[in-house]
């Protein structure tokens, strides 16, 4: 969430950097500061209370030493009632405190000074160009026809198990998909620095509190029950990125300055219940609502926080030049940033058989605006408590890798040839039908 003393001293300048998202969020900052005013209020009433409640208290020893019982007794009545107006207040800052914060959950980061200014992904400037489009001497079919043909996606009796937007994997296509899984895992730990962990794929709200997800987004995550008992539903979910439990592993500590920065990386299936709302039913593997992900985190101090997100993007970057496939590297502009973020690059992969780009990679540093969330501090050399910088990036996300890795590899015979880095996992050369 966005630091409220910043709010409070700068709010000129919190409302022109949340303008430049287009959402209007810069319009709730009077509404905010307001509730934040009040509470500031209620709590030197408070205070002012508890300060009389004390002298009180001291005059009743001093009138009780002298034997002034009838007086003592008025001193004790009189400290019960300002005890009773002490209990409303902190009541009511209860309240106040509970509806400020709710607006402090509800607003998006702060877009960094160096993000370009833009309404929609159309103002999303593109920062540079890997690898080259693969020249074909034939028509190139898409991920559909090959997946078919080769057998290596079921997409019927994926919707007959679970519904439209989740896929039935079948042989090699199984078997592609867990290499790619373990062929990033091992770049990631053994090339990268990071450490692996694997963590619960159900997780509590506040780590989706944690993260930005909640409370903006709650209506587009699957929420579980346990059993027959509706009292449990809502207070677990099924994560939409393994963003939201390892961003929030040490969530409510104090870390050591000298363990940062720290570097997770894991694999996790992804459900995104939102993927309906934009055309899932059609075929295909473009959007679906379970896909396979493997997620960088990265918790840095501050200072360190933009070059470790140039190195974040190299990392997932890195993924696609070893698989030969052909990229750009985008900047997401103010209006097309996620809720959380400060600053993202997108990393858009070429499909031939779509005759488009596709997002397999979205690299964010989304400052102290998650720590705050999940009260993350770091305790420095000098002894001051901060909050530190909170990265993620998909390192890469599947089926859409999946779906570019096939269709740039096709050859002309139907089969699909597999990548050099790949072919220890599968110890094939070539899939085919």
């Amino acid at each position: 969430m966005l630091d409220i003393k910043l709010v409070r001293e700068q709010p000129d300048f919190v409302r022109q950097r949340l303008a430049t998202r287009g959402a209007g969020d810069e319009k709730q900052i009077d509404e905010l500061l307001a509730h934040d005013e009040r509470r500031r209020k209620l709590l030197v009433e408070t205070e002012t209370l508890k300060a009389e409640r004390n002298k009180v208290s001291k005059e009743i020893g001093v009138l009780m030493g002298q034997k002034k019982i009838e007086e003592a007794d008025a001193r004790k009545k009189q400290t019960r009632e300002i005890g009773d107006k002490i209990s409303t207040l902190d009541k009511e800052v209860a309240e106040v405190e509970k509806v400020r914060d709710e607006f402090l959950l509800r607003l998006p980061n702060l877009p960094h000074a160096s993000v370009a200014l833009g309404r929609s992904a159309a103002d999303n400037p593109v920062i540079r160009i890997g690898g080259e489009k693969k020249q074909f001497a034939f028509a190139p079919k898409s991920h559909i026809a090959l997946c078919e043909s080769l057998k290596l996606v079921d997409f019927e009796r994926g919707a007959k198990l679970s519904g439209s937007g989740f896929l039935l994997y079948t042989n090699w296509g199984a078997r592609l998909e867990r290499a790619l899984i373990q062929f990033l895992l091992d770049l990631h730990i053994t090339e990268h620095g990071y450490t692996e962990v694997s963590p619960p794929f159900i997780i509590g709200r506040d780590c989706m509190v944690g993260v930005g997800q909640f409370p903006k987004f709650e209506d587009q995550a699957y929420a579980v029950r346990e059993g027959n008992d509706s009292d449990t539903l809502g207070k677990l979910y099924l994560l939409p990125t393994a963003e939201a439990p390892v961003a929030n592993i040490h969530r409510e500590e104090i870390l050591p300055e000298a363990q940062l920065p720290v570097r997770y990386v894991a694999y996790s299936p992804c459900f995104r219940a939102e993927a309906g709302a934009a055309g899932v039913g059609t075929r295909g593997m473009i959007r679906v609502h379970q896909f396979d992900k493997v997620e960088l985190i990265k918790i840095v101090k501050p200072e360190h926080g933009y070059d470790e997100l140039e190195k974040l993007v190299a990392n997932a970057e890195k993924v696609l030049q070893l698989l030969g496939l052909h990229y750009k590297v985008i900047n997401l502009c103010t209006g097309d940033m996620g809720f959380a973020s400060a600053k993202t690059y997108d990393i858009e992969v070429w499909a031939p058989g779509q005759g488009q780009y596709l997002e397999v990679s979205s690299c964010s540093n989304c400052e102290d605006f998650q720590a705050r969330r999940m009260n993350l501090k770091f305790k420095s050399k000098e002894s001051e408590i901060k909050f530190p910088h909170i990265l993620n990036g998909s390192g890469t996300a599947l089926a859409r890798l999946f779906v570019a890795l096939i269709e740039t590899h096709q050859q002309a015979d139907g089969s699909v040839a597999i990548p050099a880095v790949l072919q220890p996992y599968l110890k094939i050369e070539r899939i085919t039908a």
